[in-house]
């Protein structure tokens, strides 16, 4: 979030060197709006939903990832507006400090564009994530004009995504599409099924159970009805017979 200068990766760090300590706290500056906070919630809600059985990744939103043992603030470290990093414990943290886990960074980034920070989504940070980061799969989507891009990393450098035919684009390291569904960014599957909120999942569990308890009163009521309509004709039976005797046979 935080306006820095571009670092050649550290070479050969000695043993010697003080590292900052791992329990960092973030230090990021307050979203823009309440779309770019919207947006952020929307992806990793959705996305922990659709994972929740998998304790092997770890996804946040505007968290400071620390990555140099020389940084200062401002200077030497990057805070996306939402991160996926794979093969490490799903577990709360203060901030991403990759010193403190085993060198790993994001394998995807998503930035969310706005007027003060789309210049430096499209170049500084691009550049940083490409040659420092050396993250695969990188986004950045802007929530009032809806412009989606995204990049995969080839032979070191970003090449463009190119979309399907529903304008999604693919994460490689997800194995997930991204997309852009009533003016939001969203996931979706191989199947391109929708990823759901909790709260979508409950309201559609609960569409469900309306329309199966509506459905039965339905059947209810049909049988009923039937029921209702053979006692009737069992009735005008009776009286027919009282009348005139048994009815004569075929």
């Amino acid at each position: 979030m935080s306006s820095v200068k571009p670092l050649d990766p550290p070479q050969d760090i000695s043993q010697e060197i003080a590292f900052p300590p791992g329990d960092l706290f973030s230090d990021e500056p307050p979203l823009e709006s309440e779309l770019h906070l919207r947006q952020i919630l929307l992806l990793l809600q959705s996305l922990e939903w659709f994972w929740n059985a998998r304790q092997d990744f770890y996804a946040c939103g505007n968290l400071t990832i620390y990555y140099s043992p020389n940084q200062r603030k401002s200077e030497q470290f990057r805070g996306p507006d939402f991160f996926v990093v794979l093969g490490v414990e799903r577990k709360p943290r203060k901030s991403w400090v990759v010193w403190q886990e085993d060198g790993k960074y994001p394998n995807l980034i998503i930035e969310i564009l706005s007027s003060s920070t789309a210049k430096t989504d499209r170049g500084l940070k691009k550049q940083i994530y490409q040659d420092i980061f050396r993250t695969p799969d990188y986004f950045w989507f802007d929530p009032d004009s809806l412009e989606f891009q995204g990049f995969h990393l080839v032979d070191g450098e970003y090449q463009d995504l190119q979309p399907n035919a529903n304008g999604q684009l693919w994460s490689q390291q997800l194995q997930l599409y991204l997309g852009v569904h009533n003016s939001k960014l969203r996931w979706f599957d191989r199947e391109n099924q929708l990823l759901l909120m909790p709260e979508e999942v409950a309201r559609q569990e609960q569409q469900q159970r309306e329309q199966a308890e509506q459905k039965a009163l339905v059947e209810q009521q049909q049988r009923e009805q039937t029921e209702q309509q053979l006692a009737e004709t069992k009735t005008l039976l009776a009286r027919y017979r009282e009348r005139f005797g048994e009815l004569p046979e075929q």
